[in-house]
C-alpha cells in the first residue's frame, strides 16, 4: 500500500482486532467507511468511521452495494465471527446463497477465500489487515524468560508438522500435545475452547501450537493469540506455546508474556527452521 490516502473499508467482527484496525487506518490519514453485523461485531468501530453502517449478517448484496456506493477502494476485514451463524442459511440473502451454499469445501480458508474473490471482482481488493498495525506480527524467538525444554521441542515440532498437515486440508490451526500425543486439534469450537479441552484430556504439561495453514489467504485470515490465550494455558496446566512468527497476530503481547512468565509457561514465536538446531 502507498501513501497515498485512499477509503478503506472495514467489515468488523468481534473483540479489540477491528477496533485496533480502524485506529490504524486513521492515523495514516485514510477514509474508514466501516460495516458491523448486528450481535457479532465490535459497534465501537463507529465512533471512528467516516461512515457506519449496522446490518444483518449475511446480506452480501446490501453490504457490495454499500461499499461500492461510498467509493471504498481496498477491504480489511477483522475480527472474529462464529462461523455456524455465517453459515446458517436462514440468514443469508440470494447472492451468498449462490457464493456459499454447496460448496463442499466449507472451511475457513475456503470459504473467506470466495468472498475475497467476490470483493475483488467488484473492484474492492482485501487488503493485509496488519499493513496498518505491522507491530502485531509475532516475532520469531523465544519471548519468555524460559525457554523450551527438550522434551518440549519434541512436542513443538511433532506439533507443527501435524499442524502444517491438517491445514493443508483447511482443518483448524491448533494443536494441542503431550509427549508426542495428541490431545486436541480445533475445529469449529476455536482455539481457546480446544486448549481448554486438550489440556482436560491431556493433563498437566500440555503443548501449544498455532499455524498459519498452507493456502491459507493472509489477507483475510491470521491466526491470532493474546492474554486470553494465556490465561487459558494457565488454567489447563499447559506448559509451552509456539505460534508461527511473522504470521500470526499477537495481542496484548506485553501483559500476554508477563502473564506467561509468571506461570512459567514458554513461549516461541516459530519458523519452518526453528527445529534445525533444537
Amino acid at each position: 500500500m502507498t501513501d497515498k490516502k485512499m477509503t478503506i473499508g472495514l467489515i468488523a467482527g468481534g473483540k479489540q482486532f477491528p477496533m485496533l484496525v480502524a485506529q490504524g487506518v486513521k492515523a495514516k490519514g485514510h477514509r474508514l467507511v466501516a460495516v458491523g453485523f448486528t450481535g457479532h461485531s465490535n459497534m465501537d468501530v463507529a465512533s471512528l468511521a467516516d461512515v457506519w453502517l449496522e446490518m444483518k449478517l449475511g446480506k452480501l448484496n446490501k453490504l457490495i452495494s454499500y461499499l461500492k456506493s461510498n467509493g471504498v477502494e481496498q477491504i480489511i476485514m477483522a475480527g472474529t465471527i462464529e462461523k455456524p451463524k455465517v453459515m446458517d442459511i436462514r440468514h443469508l440473502d440470494m447472492r451468498a446463497i449462490k457464493l456459499f451454499v454447496g460448496k463442499k469445501n466449507k472451511g475457513d480458508t475456503a470459504l473467506l477465500g470466495l468472498l475475497a474473490r467476490e470483493f475483488e471482482h467488484e473492484g474492492m481488493p482485501v487488503v493485509h489487515a496488519h499493513v496498518f498495525l505491522p507491530e502485531l506480527l509475532t516475532p520469531e524467538g523465544v519471548l519468555t524468560k524460559r525457554k523450551p525444554d527438550e522434551r518440549e521441542w519434541d512436542d513443538l515440532r511433532l506439533s507443527w508438522q501435524i499442524a502444517k498437515e491438517l491445514g493443508r486440508m483447511d482443518v483448524g490451526q491448533c494443536i494441542v500435545i503431550r509427549e508426542g500425543i495428541v490431545a486436541a486439534v480445533e475445529a469449529l469450537e476455536g482455539t481457546d475452547m480446544a486448549i481448554r479441552r486438550g489440556c482436560e484430556f491431556g493433563g498437566k504439561g500440555c503443548v501449544v501450537v498455532k499455524v498459519f495453514k498452507p493456502g491459507q489467504q493472509e489477507e483475510v485470515d491470521l491466526p491470532s493469540l493474546g492474554l486470553d490465550t494465556i490465561r487459558t494455558m494457565v488454567e489447563g496446566k499447559a506448559v509451552c506455546l509456539g505460534v508461527e512468527a511473522g504470521k500470526s497476530l499477537f495481542f496484548d503481547r506485553e501483559a500476554a508474556i508477563e502473564c506467561a512468565d509468571k506461570a512459567g509457561i514458554t513461549i516461541v514465536g516459530l519458523t519452518s527452521d526453528s527445529f534445525q538446531n533444537s
